[in-house]
């Protein structure tokens, strides 16, 4: 059977790159902050982690960057992030509290475009999952996955060119998870608007596509208020805006759920911020999506 996500609704406005991630034992949100949302002031973007319990933020970082993906091994929160839209440039932040940061540059593409990033580990070494506009040969049609391999975050190799998904259409990659041999790419399909999907591979090359696909689909369940601190106006948005699209899903699991964040609404500037669960492990959300797994 497919695997059922509840959505639970909307809890903000104009928030699209976010992603739930677990630090030492609490639930937080990362949130790319855009210059144009509502309560920004500063004028530029920037990175903070929302404790989803308190609502409380840790310290504003990484000004200036964009398309922010977190990931959390051990002790250490971890950050891939381009240093603008359509850039050439992919760093990677790492702190032991959320307040302190260092940074280092992973990889340095020129004539590349590059977005959204997505981190995971295999048995062997990390594989970092970056979205590509360009070059046209790398690409194919824009927004395209494209993959490099670490042992130590440090320092970075592309894999081969054939490891890509995919060049012949609109798959703009956006969350990469990897479990007994297999790697889950959850990508945007441009099909009856924009709804999430998922496909898996052993190799970075040959992909399998989920017969229960799409993953997420919009529907008036998007619109559900799942923020008591939403305003009246944001709730009138929220009732009216025009909605064609599930995008930019991520998720972690946390006490028995997996938590599930992802944005909703025209995919022209007009997006929401809305959280969904799955009541199962992480290993049973990913295998499900595949039958005989």
């Amino acid at each position: 059977m497919k695997p059922q996500i509840k959505k639970l609704g909307t809890v903000d406005c104009d928030l699209v790159e976010t992603n739930p991630i677990v630090f030492k034992n609490r639930l937080y949100r990362f949130e790319y902050v855009r210059p144009g949302y509502a309560y920004n002031d500063t004028g530029e973007s920037y990175y903070r982690f929302i404790d989803h319990d308190t609502g409380e933020s840790t310290p504003a970082f990484g000004h200036g960057y964009h398309m922010g993906c977190a990931y959390v091994e051990n002790d250490t929160a971890y950050v891939t992030t381009v240093d603008t839209w359509d850039g050439e440039i992919i760093d990677i932040f790492a702190s032991k509290d959320l307040k302190t940061w260092e940074s280092w540059n992973a990889l340095t593409l020129p004539g590349y475009g590059m977005f959204n990033t997505s981190l995971c580990k295999t048995d062997d070494n990390y594989v970092l999952m970056f979205e590509v506009g360009k070059p046209p040969e790398i690409a194919g049609q824009r927004f395209t996955a494209r993959f490099a391999t670490s042992t130590d975050l440090k320092n970075w190799e592309l894999t081969p060119l054939e490891c890509t998904y995919s060049k012949d259409r609109y798959t703009a990659p956006h969350c990469l998870r990897y479990l007994d041999g297999y790697f889950y790419d959850f990508y945007l399909e441009a099909h009856e608007g924009y709804e999430q999907r998922v496909v898996r591979s052993r190799d970075l090359i040959d992909w399998e596509p989920s017969p229960y696909d799409p993953v997420l689909k919009a529907d008036d369940d998007d619109r559900r208020i799942a923020n008591s601190r939403l305003t009246d106006a944001e709730r009138q948005r929220i009732a009216e805006a025009v909605n064609i699209n599930n995008s930019d899903i991520d998720f972690c699991e946390f006490e028995g759920q997996v938590i599930i964040t992802y944005s909703w609404g025209s995919q022209k500037g007009i997006e929401h911020l809305a959280e969904a669960v799955y009541e199962g492990t992480l290993r049973e959300f990913l295998t499900g999506w595949y039958p005989e797994a």
